[in-house]
């Protein structure tokens, strides 16, 4: 059921806020769900037993350790960093909000790289932050390096992502390295996509170089858990103590914590999925390659999904979804991505069925 303000409360809402609309994501009831980037493979079997041994060992009459302090650790020891350079929360998304909270406001700008997530201006706009929007190269999405270096020393926040979402294009680590020299404030890099991207992707290296720089991770997409909502960042322990200072308390039940623990010490055991999302992304490239024939074009991706451009993207959206059953992202109205379309890579039959029912709409057409 679709949630609307009334004139009469927005009239009362704090300026910021009234200026949005609820979060819609437009799920739609369908078979098959490929709009979302999450893992449609599901948790392994050995994984989820693991889970429910643990759930059901955890007690509900207490509030959570407040900060995660084990599952801090583990995430630690995982990463090579020391617990105080780690921050977790309820999904990527809250500590996205905390990061503009502790950081951004009125005075204080976000230099962003669109298109990217849109919840990086949302929640800047929420905060008052003012917002410098740098395009990317329109046939590539490339960030364009010279502009954000340029701006980076007047701005307070740079958010990139890699992969960026919804383009699957990644930055490169020495861009990154001057962008941090260049910005006086924080450098957020995003990178709750970086386990479907190639091995050594990751900036975390520099983070021993750069205490201006957040590298955000999350178990929601190749951990299998966005039902679970956790997410964390490694940071300098004093950016970490800023996004602690801001957090609500017990934003991560006791619950989250348990099974979130139980899938870093099994992190191993989604490794051969991951690498089956990866063998399948580059087969979905290749069957949507032979559909330029019919108008479509799509970019490659280092993430769990590609972005693709379709003749009148809306119509196919919907036929997708009314004749198919099949969900997947509009993204034609978002500047920069006109007539796209975002495709979460899914199993083989899920890929397959993709493939058949965008073949049978456009030669309808």
């Amino acid at each position: 059921m679709a949630l609307q303000i009334s004139p009469e409360v927005r009239a009362i809402m704090r300026r910021s806020a009234a200026e949005l609309e609820p979060y819609d994501p437009g799920f739609s009831p369908v078979e098959v769900n490929l709009s979302a980037n999450e893992n449609t493979y599901g948790m392994p079997e050995a994984v989820r037993w693991a889970i429910n041994d643990a759930l059901s060992q955890t007690a509900l009459n207490r509030y959570p350790v407040p900060l995660a302090d084990k599952l801090r650790q583990k995430l630690a020891d995982w990463h090579g960093v020391d617990p105080s350079q780690v921050c977790v929360g309820n999904g990527g998304d809250e500590l996205l909000f905390n990061l503009f909270l502790a950081f951004g406001g009125p005075g204080r700008t976000l230099l962003n790289s669109t298109p990217t997530f849109s919840v990086y201006s949302i929640y800047a706009g929420l905060v008052d932050t003012p917002i410098v929007n740098v395009e990317r190269d329109p046939e590539t999405f490339a960030p364009n390096q010279d502009e954000l270096l340029r701006l980076a020393p007047q701005s307070n926040i740079v958010v990139l992502t890699s992969p960026n979402n919804p383009t699957g294009d990644i930055v490169d680590k020495d861009f990154v390295d001057r962008l941090c020299r260049a910005c006086p404030g924080i450098v957020l890099l995003d990178e709750a996509y970086g386990e479907f991207a190639p091995t050594g992707s990751t900036c975390e290296p520099l983070l021993a170089s750069h205490p201006n720089l957040v590298v955000l991770h999350t178990l929601s997409k190749a951990f299998a858990f966005a039902g679970g909502r956790l997410g964390y960042v490694l940071a300098d322990p004093s950016v970490v103590g800023a996004l602690a200072a801001v957090r609500q308390p017990y934003t991560v039940d006791v619950l989250v914590q348990a099974a979130a623990e139980v899938i870093v010490d099994h992190r191993h055991d989604f490794l051969p999925t991951i690498g089956q999302i990866k063998s399948e992304r580059e087969r979905l490239l290749e069957g949507l390659g032979r559909l330029s024939d019919l108008g479509v074009k799509a970019w490659p991706s280092c993430s769990n999904f590609v972005c693709v451009r379709v003749p009148d993207a809306p119509h196919v959206w919907t036929s997708l979804r009314d004749d198919h059953s099949i969900l997947v992202r509009n993204f034609s109205a978002t500047p920069g991505l006109h007539n796209c379309l975002r495709i979460t890579v899914g199993t083989p039959a899920e890929n397959d069925r993709v493939l058949a029912a965008l073949r049978t709409i456009l030669q309808e057409d």
